[in-house]
């Protein structure tokens, strides 16, 4: 089973501080932190050029940053890594042998448009390793949330069994209790007179829907007994029920289905990655 945690640091403040939150991380679960730099210009041909002066100082960076990680957690085994390669590409090709990624993102907060071709937006949509994308600033724990953590996932049916068994781990480790979020929509209809509002009772649907998300929570609570765990539908659409249910969580997880062909992370990912203030884990599934 993939063990330790691999994140990357390119200099930024935003990979700075992913790269404290996966220490922090792997510092409670007792795990080995990898910290990679990649940078295609790296090679020796390139050491003496002006492309690569501000890469040298990343470097030294990147060792500062790694000693003051080992003066936070004493007992964490940090080794930080320098490769001559594209950055999604160094990073995927560790994700395999770690349990998780974490990488910096640049969450826009509304929903007033995406920030699209990021490392972190190309390896969560293609990594086989869950990918946790942690935002610049953003705190730790809301200073309003409560004592005890908890973790929002995002629930779509059958196909979320891997996500929830990921969400369900993490609160395990955590002592953190787990909301699992089921959102919906009540669509309206044409008719010949145009559009017309929903005729949909949302009290019945609702409790349908709690019965479903019953059913699919079943056997991941059964495996995690010791595990806190509440539920609840949403109207409004999936994206938006995720984001309004995360602004008290301490980790928000979605699922991506793995395509073979093409890469994508879906509108649920990506509203969750750009709006959600908390770290977002994007688990990927069959």
């Amino acid at each position: 089973m993939a063990h330790g945690i691999v994140t990357g640091f390119d200099g930024s403040a935003r990979s700075e501080t992913a790269v404290g939150w996966a220490a922090a991380e792997a510092a409670r679960q007792g795990e080995p932190l990898r910290i990679v730099h990649a940078w295609p210009w790296l090679g020796s041909a390139w050491s003496d050029g002006p492309a690569a002066a501000p890469h040298r100082g990343a470097l030294l960076e990147l060792e500062e940053v790694a000693d003051r990680l080992r003066g936070v957690h004493p007992a964490l085994d940090v080794v930080t890594e320098a490769v001559a390669d594209d950055p999604a590409d160094a990073l995927l090709a560790r994700a395999a042998e770690h349990r998780l990624v974490v990488l910096g993102s640049r969450g826009l907060g509304g929903f007033a448009g995406l920030v699209v071709g990021s490392v972190g937006l190309a390896v969560a949509a293609r990594s086989t390793t869950p990918v946790v994308l942690v935002r610049d600033g953003a705190p730790a724990a809301p200073a309003d949330a409560a004592d005890r953590p908890e973790i929002v996932v995002g629930v779509a049916g059958e196909s979320s069994a891997a996500v929830l068994e990921f969400a369900f781990a993490e609160a395990e480790r955590r002592g953190a209790r787990v909301r699992a979020v089921h959102g919906w929509e009540a669509v309206p209809f044409w008719t010949a007179a145009g559009w017309m509002p929903p005729q949909e009772d949302v009290e019945l649907r609702g409790a349908e829907l709690m019965d479903v998300l019953a059913k699919a929570l079943a056997p991941v609570r059964a495996a995690h007994p010791g595990v806190e765990a509440v539920a609840e539908t949403r109207t409004g659409g999936a994206a938006h029920a995720l984001v309004a249910a995360s602004a008290q969580a301490d980790l928000v997880v979605v699922g991506r289905r793995q395509h073979r062909l093409g890469t994508r992370l879906g509108a649920v990912a990506h509203a969750a990655i750009h709006h959600c203030t908390a770290p977002v884990a994007v688990v990927p599934h069959d």
